[in-house]
């Protein structure tokens, strides 16, 4: 019996390990309704301080003077390095320096972060930059 035992063990451990790691991913994925909130559309403009191109998703910081004078950096949540670079946008369209307006939602915290839908740097050149599939279009924050 304990051989038996034994035998089943080892397949029974490595399948819920398997299991374990197969839904990791689906658990650490959030809509963006989970933290954006579609009814605080936002535009800034700004000078990008950092470029990040990582998965699931790419974030860019913003510095952005306020009526005052004051400096508030902001972070937008970016689509994948993937679906940019299909739309042109690579690390060296945005250097530390350039300037861009960015058209999104903001964060439901009300902190300096959000979700950036279009961004446009100031040569006139603009890309739909969000990737979430729950996530108002380029249509619906030009409105």
């Amino acid at each position: 019996m304990q051989i038996l035992n034994a035998k089943l063990l080892g397949p029974l451990a490595l399948t819920l390990v398997a299991a374990v790691f197969a839904s990791a991913p689906a658990n650490a994925h959030h809509a963006f309704s989970a933290e954006f909130d579609s009814n605080q559309p936002i535009q800034i403009k700004g000078k990008v301080t950092k470029l990040e191109l990582v998965n699931p998703h790419s974030w860019i910081y913003v510095d952005v003077q306020g009526s005052a004078g004051d400096v508030t950096n902001w972070g937008f949540e970016f689509g994948t390095p993937f679906s940019l670079k299909q739309k042109g946008l690579a690390k060296s369209t945005l250097p530390i320096g350039t300037e861009v307006t960015i058209k999104g939602y903001r964060a439901k915290s009300g902190k300096s972060f959000g979700y950036a839908v279009i961004t446009t740097l100031a040569d006139g050149r603009s890309f739909e930059t969000g990737g979430a599939q729950d996530a108002p279009t380029a249509k619906d924050v030009s409105q």
